[in-house]
């Protein structure tokens, strides 16, 4: 049985696995996945060689955005259990060495929070500065041209208190006032309750939403060349702004040090949702650099993308990350809740998924895999009557909502999955998901699941990939090539990120482990397409 990790700097080159609690196992069949159904799976969880599970929000809520809007930060929603349940699923989680980390949504509330129906009632009870609220303009519009993700004005009215209320997201996920030092040290309080848990960390959700300018001041528009849709789709006009005052702020890390320095007195770490196309990376360097910020946080730069990610991207990307957060540590990841499956993104053949999962194990800093990627899952196609998701109804067809990576996990090769024994899960299982089951896969040696498991033994039992520096990192055409360099030695990894054979020099180096291509007589190693290669160097390291 693997030991539960006592290292302060566990989380650093940690493997996270995802689990969105809806659609993982239901144990009661009502169709909808829940603690006790995560308790039953750890053990299979556990067997990926995983570090830390993430596990998305099942607080109390009214659900119109599946829990990111909270409306009691301290208790469970009953559909999925209670406190006992999540104690249960700790003390079991533990037992097999996995850390629990549990997403934080401290940026808003559900207007059916408490805290919102006292602020909302008049402009001078003891809350009523715990929301961001506003005067209209002369002419009754909102008080600037700020939009919400979920479209339209950021800004809603509220008749009882004639002011409007700030949403970064939908109108029932009012924000939270965080130049308000009650709010803050009341989130604190939350985050302190399940620290006493047990819980190992925080996935913290739109972490560079927390606060806003104060001075309301309008946004400028974007030019045309500069918009993207790595965090809004394409058809939503939030991308034809530059955020610069809606979120970002610089007080913002003052609220992350006092969280920090709550977390270091239990041996927790978090890791932070970076929401900006702009200036995802050097947000990052900006929470994560020292040791006084978030340990570590992710951008979109691997979680965007319509086709395979080519070698020049990644060595754009770590350029960029070098020059804009030195001394940050990011966290990476293909797929999670919120974007299409990067099976489905990028068209990934069988081969290429296999040379994805050795590159993410092998990047600098942390990892997080989403549910069901270990099975090659694809993107669900949902029809409109199924749709769940609020963002796919409002800009339905062109965009069709995260309904889609949300559906259940497959874990066998039956009706509804056996992800429930009721008659119907709260999404439909995709019948293409069945014959890629976990029953099936662990069958199987040549399955990606086991491929998967393969990648993160090799990240978990060389140091220099785990916690390594990153050296020499370089494309030629198809192939990226770099070096992970750490105090017992060197791995030179090496990914044909193509459909044509390739060739790379690498005298003198050694495979990893049986099965990996080695260096001919002339020390050159030849790439079939999708293949890749990892070498051990000597400690210093070599040129390829």
């Amino acid at each position: 049985m693997k030991l539960l990790d006592k290292n302060p700097d566990w989380w650093r080159g940690a493997v996270i696995y995802q689990i969105y609690p809806r659609s993982y196992q239901d144990s009661n069949g009502d169709g909808i996945g829940d603690l006790a159904g995560i308790t039953r799976r750890l053990p299979y969880i556990a067997s990926l060689g995983v570090d830390a599970i993430w596990i998305s929000p099942f607080f109390t809520s009214p659900m119109k955005d599946f829990g990111y809007d909270v409306s009691n930060y301290c208790d469970v929603d009953p559909m999925f259990g209670s406190l006992g349940d999540f104690d249960a699923m700790i003390s079991a989680a533990h037992g097999l060495g996995l850390k629990v980390m549990i997403d934080l949504v401290l940026s808003h509330t559900s207007d059916q929070h408490p805290w919102f129906a006292e602020s909302r009632h008049s402009r001078t009870n003891d809350k009523s500065d715990w929301y961001v609220w506003a005067d209209p303009k002369p002419d009754g519009t909102p008080p600037n041209n700020w939009l919400s993700i979920f479209g339209g004005p950021a800004w809603h009215w509220d008749a009882r208190r004639e002011q409007y209320y700030l949403h970064n997201f939908l109108v029932s996920q009012p924000d939270l006032n965080f130049h308000n030092a009650d709010v803050q040290q009341e989130l604190l309080g939350v985050s302190k309750f399940w620290l006493e848990r047990g819980v190992d960390g925080f996935r913290l959700d739109t972490i560079n939403f927390y606060m806003h300018d104060a001075e309301l001041r309008d946004n400028p528009p974007l030019p045309v060349e500069e918009r993207n849709d790595s965090i809004a789709p394409k058809v939503n006009p939030y991308n034809h702004q530059h955020h610069l005052y809606d979120k970002n702020h610089p007080q913002n890390i003052e609220f992350l040090k006092k969280l920090r320095a709550l977390m270091d007195g239990y041996n927790a770490a978090a890791v932070g949702e970076i929401g900006d196309s702009q200036r995802g990376l050097e947000i990052l360097g900006e929470y994560t650099s020292g040791t006084d910020k978030m340990q570590m946080s992710y951008a979109f730069e691997l979680l965007s993308g319509h086709e395979p990610l080519p070698a020049s991207y990644f060595v754009e990307v770590f350029d960029r990350l070098q020059q804009a957060a030195p001394n940050g540590w990011a966290c990476w990841a293909y797929s999670n809740h919120d974007v299409v499956r990067h099976i489905s993104r990028w068209g990934l053949s069988d081969a290429s998924a296999r040379t994805y999962i050795a590159l993410l194990m092998c990047l600098k800093g942390s990892v997080c895999i989403y549910q069901g990627e270990e099975l090659g899952l694809a993107e669900s196609e949902i029809a409109y009557e199924d749709l769940q998701d609020p963002y796919g109804i409002e800009f339905w067809p062109e965009f069709k909502g995260r309904d889609g990576c949300r559906t259940p996990m497959a874990w066998e090769n039956a009706p509804n999955g056996g992800f429930t024994d009721g008659p119907k899960a709260w999404l439909p299982v995709a019948p293409a998901h069945l014959p890629l089951s976990v029953a099936e896969a662990e069958k199987d040696e040549g399955s990606l699941l086991h491929a998967y498991r393969r990648a993160i033994a090799l990240r978990q039992n060389q140091p220099a990939l785990r916690g390594g520096d990153l050296a020499a990192m370089k494309a030629d055409g198809g192939v990226l090539s770099f070096q992970r360099v750490g105090a017992e030695g060197a791995v030179l990894c090496v990914f044909n990120l193509s459909d044509a054979p390739a060739s790379f020099s690498a005298d003198g180096a050694t495979p990893l482990e049986a099965g990996l291509s080695a260096p001919d007589a002339a020390g050159m190693i030849v790439l079939a397409p999708w293949q890749f290669t990892l070498l051990a160097l000597d400690k210093g390291g070599q040129n390829g």
